[in-house]
């Protein structure tokens, strides 16, 4: 069957690069008179200065709910010591749609909501970052479709088949080939379901960064410097106190066996004289 056969075949376009954009945005925009509009699949990505994160996400939350969006997920850290250096100097990766610490928010509102949520970003916090990336997904829409009409062609042939097979073999075999190609479109319908929600609804990730805390220059006199200096010198004893307690053991060890080898050594030296003495001639054998 001539629709089957292009059912089987993968959907490469569809399942790979238009998939591929899971956290992405979209809108379609026209390109000329005459011309098919293009289906869009946009990501944005916004960094916040506001003065607290938890209120600043409520901000944003309600702000998309007002457009006609919903939050997707949400991320509140309490994290005294990160720098918000990386957020501030604009230099965000926006090659992942969750920041890797920190505060963040992300909603999804209609594709043609995405520009004004943008700008009501400004009167959350300071703006420092912002970035949209576009993916056009039209050649994996129309693919996609295609797919789904000629699958549901092979449907309603296999089923004529099914209801005309009279014989055994020839019903089982139509019943199992349209088991897979009901199968096959489901498949179809739930990846075209997922694009075309892309491309009607945008998603925005926003970092929340509080202002980090300045550090203050604490001039200090003779005193701190005399305390600080003996401060010094009673971690180093202690450093030397505790390092000998840990030298004693291995010292006395070694010690043992430095005695052990003397010992030795002595005891071959005696032995070697004694023999050198019984074996040396005396004054009177000389003289015989």
């Amino acid at each position: 069957d001539g629709g089957g056969q292009m059912a089987d075949a993968p959907a490469d376009g569809a399942t790979e690069s238009g998939m591929a954009a899971d956290d992405a945005t979209s809108s379609r925009i026209e390109i000329g008179p005459g011309d098919t509009d293009r289906e869009l699949i946009t990501s944005a990505t916004a960094t916040l200065l506001v003065d607290d994160a938890a209120t600043s996400a409520e901000a944003v939350a309600v702000a998309a709910r007002a457009r006609g969006g919903w939050v997707e997920s949400l991320t509140i850290t309490e994290d005294e010591s990160r720098s918000d250096d990386a957020y501030t100097s604009g230099m965000t990766d926006t090659s992942m749609p969750v920041p890797y610490a920190g505060s963040w928010i992300t909603v999804r509102v209609p594709a043609d909501q995405l520009d004004a949520i943008v700008a009501d970003l400004s009167a959350i916090g300071e703006v420092r970052s912002s970035s949209v990336d576009t993916f056009d997904v039209t050649e994996q829409a129309i693919d996609l479709r295609a797919r789904v009409e000629a699958t549901e062609a092979s449907v309603a042939r296999l089923t004529e088949l099914l209801d005309e097979s009279a014989d055994l073999s020839d019903l089982i075999a139509a019943e199992t080939a349209l088991a897979d190609r009901q199968a096959l479109l489901e498949s179809y319908r739930q990846q075209l379901e997922d694009l075309e929600g892309r491309v009607a609804t945008s998603s925005l990730t926003v970092t929340l960064v509080e202002p980090s805390e300045p550090v203050e220059a604490d001039p200090t006199g003779f005193g701190d410097g005399l305390a600080t200096g003996w401060n010094g010198l009673v971690a180093t004893l202690n450093g030397i106190v505790i390092g000998l307690g840990f030298l004693l053991p291995w010292l006395l060890v070694v010690a043992v066996v430095v005695a052990a080898v003397w010992l030795v050594v002595i005891g071959r030296r005696a032995r070697a004289r004694r023999r050198a003495a019984s074996v040396a001639p005396t004054p009177e054998d000389d003289n015989v």
